[in-house]
C-alpha cells in the first residue's frame, strides 16, 4: 500500500533528496529567496519542525473514532444528558430545524436537571442573523434561539462570535464540543444533514477524546477570550447590538485573535499514548494551524491522504502537493463528486448563481488533474471522487505516513486560509496505536468513492447546463475567476 520513495539525483548519502530538498533545488533563484524569507518569519517551515512539537500526551484508548453521523448525534446527545460540570458548543451553525431544535431542547434538559451545569454555545454572528442562502430574507437562526430561552427560562446561553464586520470576509468557523472532560471533534455544524435528521446525511469525520487537559485548553479560549470580548454578544436575549455598533469592538477582537493560542502543559508521549496539539489559526500571516498543514504535508514520505470537500487548494498547498508528488510520495486527495456539493442544484431544477459553485470546483479538479496526468498513470496521484445517492460530502483533515493525523474544520481552501477562525487537533501517534482506526475510518470513507483515472473523465465546461457556462466563461474573460476562487 505505501509507495517507495523515488530516487531523484544524488541528494546526500543515501541518493534520496527530501522534499524540501527538491523543493529549493527546483525553485527559481527568486522564489527560493522569497522562501527563505517566509522561513526565517516563521511561515513556512518544513516537516522537521513537527519533531520536538509540544503537546498534550493522551492514551490512546481514550480516542475513538465514531462511524457516522448518526453515531455522532447519538454521542452528543449522550454526553448532553451525562454532562455534570461544563457544556461549551463551537459551531458555524445550530439551525432552525428538527436536529437543531433536538439538541437545544436537550441542552435546556440538561440544564432542568442540573442548575449548576454551565451551558454556552458560540456560533458565528453573521450566519446566526440571516436566512439560508438563495431563500426568502428572516431573522435566522437567532430568533430560534430567543423563543426557546422565552418559553424555557434561561440558563442556555447562545452567543454570536463576530470574526470580521461582514461575513463573506471572515466566519467563526471553530470546531471541537466541550462536555466535561470529553471533547468530541468533527467538522459538522449543527443541523438536520449533519446530525441525519430524515435520511439524508452530510458526512464528515466524527472523533472522541477524553482528556481533561485538553477539554480545558479548549474551553478556556471559549469562556475567556470569548466571552471576555466587547464584541461577543448573546443572541438569546433579544438585546443583541448591531453590526454597526461593534464596529471597532470586532477589530479589536480580531487582532485578538490573531495572537491567540490554546494554552496546556506539555508532557512527553510515554508506552499507551499518542500526543494531541490544539491549534489556531486566522489570517494568512503568522497562522499556527496553516504552517502545520504545510509542515505535516511535506513531512511525508510514503503516504499523504488530504481531504477536502470543495477543491481549490490554496497556493501554498497546491506547491506543497507538487512538491510530494515530484518527490515520489503516494498523494492520495479524496473529495466530494459535484453532485454531493450542498451547493449542487440538479439541472431540472431552477438554476440560482450558487448553484455554479460546484461547478467552478470541479473545473479547478479538471486543470489540476490535467497538469497532473503522468503522475495519476504512475499512480502517485490518486483521485477519489465522493457520491452516495442524494447525500453530501464534508471531509477535511490529514493523514500523513503511518504517525500523524490532522483533525480540522478546516477545507484546506482560500477562505479557510485567510479569512475564517479555524482550528484543529494535531495528532502524533509514533507508536502507531490508532493506525487501525485511522484506517477502518479510511476504508468507510472509499465505500462509496470512485478512483479518477483520467481528467477527461470529468465534465468540462463546455458540457455544463447553459447558465453555468455563460457564468464560468464571463468570469474567465474578464479573469474574475481567480477573484472569485480567492474568497470561495
Amino acid at each position: 500500500m505505501l509507495a517507495a520513495k523515488r530516487h531523484l539525483g544524488s541528494g546526500g548519502p543515501t541518493g534520496i533528496i527530501s522534499p524540501v530538498e527538491y523543493s529549493q533545488a527546483h525553485l527559481p533563484r527568486t522564489s527560493r529567496f522569497a522562501s527563505a524569507w517566509q522561513r526565517w518569519r516563521g511561515r513556512v517551515q518544513d516537516g522537521h519542525a513537527l519533531t520536538g512539537r509540544s503537546c498534550l500526551p493522551v492514551a490512546a484508548q481514550n480516542f475513538t473514532t465514531l462511524s457516522g453521523p448518526e453515531d455522532f448525534r447519538e454521542t452528543l446527545l449522550a454526553l448532553i444528558r451525562e454532562a455534570q460540570q461544563r457544556i461549551l458548543l463551537p459551531a458555524l451553525y445550530l439551525q432552525d430545524d428538527d436536529a437543531g431544535r433536538e439538541v437545544l431542547s436537550a441542552l435546556y434538559a440538561a440544564k432542568k436537571v442540573r442548575p449548576q451545569l454551565e451551558i454556552a454555545v458560540f456560533v458565528d454572528w453573521h450566519r446566526a442573523q440571516r436566512g439560508l442562502i438563495g431563500k426568502a430574507k428572516s431573522a435566522g437562526n437567532a430568533a430560534l434561539y430567543l423563543d426557546m430561552a422565552r418559553r424555557l427560562g434561561p440558563g442556555v446561553d447562545i452567543y454570536g462570535v463576530p470574526v470580521q464586520r461582514r461575513e463573506f470576509m471572515g466566519v467563526m468557523h471553530l470546531k471541537g464540543f466541550v462536555l466535561d472532560d470529553k471533547v468530541l471533534y468533527s467538522g459538522a455544524s449543527l443541523n438536520d444533514v449533519y446530525l441525519q435528521r430524515h435520511q439524508r446525511y452530510r458526512l464528515d469525520r466524527y472523533h472522541l477524546l477524553h482528556s481533561r487537559p485538553l477539554a480545558d485548553s479548549m474551553a478556556s479560549l471559549l469562556t475567556g477570550l470569548f466571552r471576555g470580548s466587547a464584541a461577543v454578544h448573546p443572541l438569546d436575549t433579544g438585546k443583541a447590538p448591531t453590526t454597526l455598533d461593534i464596529r471597532n469592538a470586532i477589530v479589536r477582537f480580531r487582532r485578538a485573535l490573531a495572537k491567540a493560542r490554546y494554552h496546556f502543559a506539555e508532557g512527553a508521549i510515554k508506552a499507551g499514548e499518542v500526543g494531541v496539539t490544539p491549534l489556531l489559526g486566522i489570517g494568512a500571516r503568522d497562522n499556527e494551524l496553516n504552517a502545520t498543514i504545510l509542515q505535516l504535508i511535506l513531512r511525508a514520505r510514503q503516504r499523504l491522504v488530504l481531504f477536502t470537500p470543495y477543491f481549490n487548494l490554496p497556493g501554498p498547498i497546491r506547491r506543497a502537493v507538487d512538491v510530494q508528488i515530484k518527490a515520489g510520495c503516494r498523494v492520495s486527495i479524496v473529495l466530494g463528486d459535484k453532485t454531493a456539493n450542498d451547493f449542487y442544484i440538479p439541472p431540472d431544477e431552477p438554476f440560482k448563481t450558487i448553484g455554479a459553485l460546484p461547478y467552478l470546483y470541479e473545473a479547478n479538479l479538471r486543470r489540476f488533474c490535467k497538469a497532473h496526468q503522468r503522475a495519476i498513470d504512475a499512480g502517485l496521484l490518486n483521485v477519489h471522487l465522493w457520491r452516495h445517492d442524494d447525500n453530501t460530502f464534508h471531509l477535511k483533515g490529514l493523514l500523513v505516513d503511518d504517525d500523524y493525523a490532522l483533525l480540522t474544520g478546516n477545507n484546506i481552501n482560500p477562505r479557510a486560509w485567510r479569512l475564517d477562525l479555524e482550528n484543529g487537533l494535531l495528532i502524533h501517534d509514533p507508536q502507531k496505536l490508532l493506525l487501525a482506526q485511522h484506517m477502518a475510518e479510511l476504508e468507510r470513507i472509499m465505500t462509496h468513492t470512485q478512483q479518477l483515472d483520467n481528467h477527461q473523465a470529468l465534465e468540462a465546461v463546455d458540457t455544463y447546463p447553459l447558465p453555468v457556462q455563460r457564468l464560468i466563461k464571463r468570469l474567465a474573460r474578464v479573469r474574475a475567476d481567480r477573484l472569485v476562487n480567492q474568497v470561495l
